[in-house]
């Protein structure tokens, strides 16, 4: 048997020289030829990976890149409402290059959401798409697991396809805490809702623990269908569940004394996933590896460690992207060392101003993070063009948006192969907060937010040499050039003026 690939020209002219008197079987050969171009196509390009000479960034295309975004509440796929084709090419043209998805194992009632008004993530009744066949059984829904629903997969297919095509890496979320008895009434894991359940009740606490009964196996082969659908894509990574340490937390650190380990409330301590829960996560870890052992392409594992901050202790080998929620710069600096990415994989709870995530993710990304995902309430059914009003805990807007695209554009320009986080360079900033980073070409990027003053200084440690000085307006984007200084003692006092309370200054080495 000759064997060769239809990319391979002169085996195609061949080929064609062959039969071109023959019409029919012309038809045929470009047909075939047409469909497995296409088939290859799918499997030419490498997925997104960690860049090899900084693993604190992605290389997509040959390109390294950070993901910067402000995306939709997770329910765009389980949605059947929600037309995530004009919602992506929004995010598109807003130049948001990265989107967050729940994959069918939880969603959330309308109108018992967080307090949220329009809540992708809670589809009225009859838009909910899960991976299974869903029945009416005595006026209930329930799940049979045995049988995969391919309304769900066709889905999901065309979804992945418009986001490829439009260069939006996808987070592929498998799981979610169950935060609430009402949310274990109506889950797909529930054995309650499951057609032919052998565990005949569980704990929703348990669920996502290797305790869970006959569930475990069926997580099992949910993850194992979708690692093998989901392979021929480039733009995505996967991440085992949101928010773990909500059903099996442990506090680890309170937030207002750093000495006290009960904090008050969930939004004044961090708490950590449980033995139980970390040796679950390890299995769907396990299970993602195995899957992809003889499938083509190989995939990144993100897994969700806790919120606000917390220095990681026990990190899964497989796992290359360390995300948080409500994340504060502590966490990149303090995990910095594990030479992976580290997201800001969610942020809200914070008031419905941008201003607050703004400031968030700049100095997130400027202590060395690689991803950050603001929660973006502007996008709900009927108005996937965010362009929404919404009664939520966290902002979102077309504003913050072009804010979000003047963050991820500055940090492409540094050389990202090299750049690193400079808090150490910092040696004074009266009145100031500061976030510096090398922005790996002798250079450093220094974003400044008030803190008591807005006419003050830096004092920056760095090389003798020629530079120019550029300052960002990171709400507007509008840049001046502050002139060009020669360094020569290894130090430069930067003046700093903040009439918006917040500036990026760039200090770019001249060759």
């Amino acid at each position: 048997m000759i064997k060769f690939l239809p990319t391979d020209s002169g085996i195609i002219h061949l080929v064609i020289s062959i039969f071109s008197h023959n019409p029919k079987i012309m038809r045929k050969l470009t047909l075939l030829f047409f469909l497995l171009t296409l088939n290859l196509s799918l499997y030419a390009q490498e997925p997104i990976k960690l860049l090899e000479a900084n693993p604190h960034y992605f290389e997509y295309k040959g390109e390294p890149i950070a993901l910067v975004t402000s995306a939709e509440h997770y329910g765009a796929l389980l949605n059947t409402g929600f037309d995530f084709k004009t919602y992506l090419n929004t995010l598109k043209e807003a130049g948001m290059n990265y989107t967050r998805i729940f994959m069918g194992s939880y969603f959330e009632i309308p109108g018992d959401s967080f307090g949220i008004k329009n809540n992708t993530l809670a589809p009225n009744q009859g838009d909910v798409l899960v991976p299974w066949e869903q029945v009416e059984v005595d006026g209930k829904t329930k799940y049979n697991w045995a049988i995969y629903n391919p309304a769900y997969f066709e889905r999901l297919h065309e979804f992945m396809g418009v986001a490829q095509e439009l260069d939006i890496i996808v987070e592929i979320t498998f799981f979610s805490s169950i935060y609430r008895d009402e949310h274990w009434a109506i889950s797909p894991q529930n054995p309650g809702n499951r057609i032919n359940a052998e565990t005949k009740s569980l704990d929703r606490k348990l669920a996502h623990t290797l305790e869970n009964g006959d569930l475990l196996s069926l997580q099992k082969g949910y993850v194992q269908k979708i690692v093998k659908e989901l392979n021929r894509y480039d733009n995505f990574f996967f991440e085992i569940q949101n928010e773990p340490w909500s059903d099996r937390g442990i506090s680890i650190l309170n937030l207002m004394n750093l000495y006290v380990t009960d904090g008050p409330d969930w939004t004044k301590e961090v708490e950590y996933p449980d033995q139980l829960s970390l040796d679950w996560q390890d299995a769907m870890v396990e299970t993602i590896v195995s899957t992809e052992l003889d499938l083509p392409k190989k995939h990144l594992i993100a897994q969700n460690y806790s919120n606000f901050k917390s220095a990681l202790y026990d990190v899964n080998p497989n796992v290359s992207i360390l995300n948080f929620h409500y994340n504060w710069p502590e966490s990149a600096e303090w995990n910095f060392h594990l030479d992976r990415v580290i997201g800001f994989d969610e942020s809200g709870f914070a008031g419905s101003e941008d201003w607050v995530y703004r400031r968030q993710a700049w100095a997130f990304m400027m202590s060395g993070g690689g991803l950050f995902n603001h929660l973006d309430y502007s996008f709900f059914v009927g108005k996937e063009d965010g362009t929404g009003i919404n009664d939520a805990p966290g902002g979102g807007s077309a504003q913050f948006r072009s804010e979000m695209k003047i963050l991820s554009d500055f940090i492409h320009t540094m050389n990202l192969e090299n750049a690193k986080p400079a808090k150490h360079k910092i040696k004074a900033s009266p009145g100031l907060i500061p976030f510096a980073m090398d922005d790996g070409s002798d250079g450093i990027a220094l974003y400044v937010i008030e803190a008591g003053k807005r006419d003050s200084y830096v004092t920056l440690e760095i090389k003798p040499g020629d530079y120019e000085i550029h300052m960002l307006d990171v709400i507007s984007g509008d840049q001046k050039t502050l002139g060009a200084h020669e360094i020569k003692a290894n130090e430069l006092v930067l003046t700093v003026n903040l009439e918006n309370g917040e500036a990026l200054y760039h200090i770019q080495r001249v060759e």
